[in-house]
């Protein structure tokens, strides 16, 4: 892909997107993460007086905060820092507890984190009356991996038709800090966490699957079922017919 022409027509999209809303400019949260960070500078791009990244750590490591100001600072990006560690203790003291095992717990409690992200992306626009842009990539969109009205929960998605390979192969392009564009994906929701160990598969076995279809017999019925059980997040709610 020309990438020069991708981050170009990417950027224009984004103003486009904007001014169609009737709204003055854009707000995204900046994780640290790759998608984010390739996000925040096309919108730059594309608004350079109008874009707010937000910075919301929510119990995060150290490095995560660490490469968003890197970013934010190499680009010129504006910034506000929301901490969102009181408000989620508060809600896990407040929610009733169902007890159950300890994995559903620990994506229940993950899921709290991104949505509580959803609401102040969203108050934030509101106040200023920008839209919410969101980094979700193809990769994700395809097999349901992301939170519904959480990180889903957004008014546009710039990266939804690139892969993971070619976001990256965009943050090249746009001279993303090294460190960030080869760490191993994480959405920073508990310590440790990697996106792939949490998929159970690469990106660039996904990538390969969604571009070109190649995968084993087994890995496809397996990706299938995935995108097909997690049509729900890519559709509004169904309205029943009377």
């Amino acid at each position: 892909m020309d990438m020069e022409s991708v981050s170009r027509k990417l950027a224009t999209w984004i103003k486009e997107k904007v001014k169609e809303a009737g709204c003055r400019g854009v707000v995204l949260g900046l994780s640290g993460g790759l998608d984010s960070s390739v996000l925040a500078v096309l919108c730059q791009r594309a608004l350079p007086q109008n874009t707010l990244a937000l910075l919301m750590p929510c119990h995060s490591i150290d490095t995560d905060r660490i490469h968003a100001e890197m970013v934010a600072k190499k680009f010129s990006i504006p910034t506000r820092i929301v901490p969102l560690d009181n408000v989620y203790d508060s809600l896990l003291e407040t929610l009733p507890d169902f007890q159950p095992d300890a994995e559903v717990a620990k994506l229940t409690h993950a899921n709290i984190k991104t949505r509580l992200r959803m609401i102040t992306l969203y108050y934030t626009a509101n106040q200023l009356r920008y839209i919410v842009a969101g980094s979700s990539n193809r990769s994700e969109l395809t097999i349901g991996y992301f939170t519904k009205y959480g990180d889903g929960g957004v008014d546009i998605i710039p990266l939804g038709n690139l892969v993971k390979s070619q976001v990256r192969e965009l943050a090249r392009y746009l001279e993303i800090p090294g460190e960030i564009i080869v760490k191993p994906p994480s959405a920073g929701l508990w310590e440790g966490q990697t996106d792939e160990e949490e998929m159970g598969l690469t990106y660039e076995v996904l990538d390969n699957y969604i571009l070109a279809g190649n995968a084993p017999v087994e890995l496809k019925k397996t990706l299938e079922a995935r995108k097909s059980a997690s049509f729900h997040k890519r559709e509004a709610p169904p309205i029943a017919p009377v």
